[in-house]
């Protein structure tokens, strides 16, 4: 991690990881509704798909925020 990196690579870096958050946020997210339909007794594991979307949904907004600054806020 040694390597100098200029801001053209920084930003595909930044936009890939976006991309890879929102694709595990959507498999997180169909996994949840799949174990909340197909085994509701589950609890846990409905809790624990919970979690992890409402996590990438977290990295997410951070990564929209470093792209693109002021756009993604929210009143409060």
């Amino acid at each position: 991690m040694t390597d100098v990196v200029d801001s053209d690579e920084l930003l595909r870096r930044i936009q890939r990881a976006r991309a890879c958050a929102a694709q595990e946020e959507r498999a997180w997210r169909a996994r949840g509704e799949r174990l909340d339909r197909e085994d509701p007794g589950d609890a846990g594991a409905v809790r624990g798909a919970e979690l992890r979307t409402v996590a990438y949904g977290v990295v997410l907004r951070v990564l929209d925020e470093i792209l693109t600054p002021g756009k993604h806020t929210t009143p409060g």
